[in-house]
């Protein structure tokens, strides 16, 4: 099943969780150091609470306000961050859900070895990765299996979030590794 297939038909924890395992593996172009920034939105989502869902996007955007790294990237992931829907909604998590999958597969693709092009992520997300590089190829297993995890009940965001940490971990690295080498 390709990635907008599984988002088609995710539920309102599905999409809350994939627009935010996405927001969790890109958050180290705005604050390396963040990541425990949005462990109460997490619960939030374990709890499918839309009341703890807003209020703790409200308090994240809040703490990671100050955020700095890399100009562009970072401003991406504000951009992903400030679009999460305060409301717990299938339709607007939906669309938040969307935009970021195709968010941090632009951000990963700018630091992968090949040429990535809106095009290349509207085939990877359609179901044709062929070409992707590893870093974009990687990433679009992460959202495809966090969309899958979350399908089979909360149990299912603990893989989740393992997918985050190592996908940011991932990140971190390669972006490290360029600025030591540029």
């Amino acid at each position: 099943m390709s990635l907008l297939e599984l988002i088609d038909r995710a539920d309102e924890r599905s999409l809350a969780a994939a627009g935010l395992a996405c927001l969790d593996r890109c958050l180290p172009l705005l604050a390396p150091q963040g990541g425990e920034v949005l462990r109460p939105v997490w619960a939030a989502v374990a709890r499918g609470d839309g009341g703890a869902w807003g209020e703790a996007l409200a308090k994240a955007r809040v703490e990671l306000d100050g955020g700095a790294g890399d100009d562009d990237a970072a401003g991406l992931v504000r951009e992903m961050l400030d679009a999460a829907p305060g409301e717990w909604s299938e339709g607007p998590l939906r669309e938040w859900a969307s935009g970021c999958s195709v968010t941090a597969l632009a951000l990963h693709g700018r630091y992968d070895a090949g040429e990535v092009t809106d095009e290349s992520i509207a085939r990877c997300r359609a179901g044709d990765g062929a070409g992707a590089g590893p870093l974009l190829a990687g990433e679009l297993r992460r959202q495809e299996t966090v969309l899958e995890s979350v399908a089979h009940g909360p149990t299912g965001l603990r893989r989740a979030r393992e997918l985050s940490t190592e996908g940011g971990r991932v990140l971190r690295a390669v972006v490290s590794r360029r600025a030591r080498t540029s």
